[in-house]
């Protein structure tokens, strides 16, 4: 089992399948790597030998932020963002769309589930 930045790659998939279970690494980048490290893409993970596994993680050690440190980047530029109070930072903090997005009808991803209307008590009588 080829274990890659902290991740187990699934056994039976070819490489370039694989490979984007890595956070950070998408299907382009995969057949890049792949072409890098001299690997066919069609070879399956269960037949890699332990060489091409540490050419593969010493590529991605040397050119490629993934997983743990790729995730940590993003939450450090977001976490400035609202340290800033820039717009994006103030609509991060607050949980609504930071691209511009409409919110007065979608929008309920970020917002969450609907509230609904609050109703009115009957007004006691004396």
């Amino acid at each position: 089992m080829a274990r890659i930045a902290g991740v187990d790659l699934p056994r039976r998939k070819h490489v370039a399948y694989a490979l984007p279970y890595l956070f950070g690494i998408g299907r382009t980048l995969a057949l890049q790597i792949c072409e890098k490290t001299n690997i066919p893409q069609n070879k399956r993970v269960e037949e890699l030998s332990d060489a091409e596994v540490k050419a593969i993680r010493d590529l991605l050690d040397a050119e490629y932020k993934v997983e743990g440190d790729l995730r940590r980047e993003v939450q450090l530029n977001i976490k400035r963002l609202m340290d800033l109070g820039c717009y994006r930072g103030l609509r991060h903090r607050r949980g609504l769309p930071a691209n511009g997005q409409r919110t007065h009808t979608n929008a309920r991803t970020r917002k969450g589930p609907r509230k609904g209307m609050l109703q009115r008590r009957p007004a006691a009588t004396k």
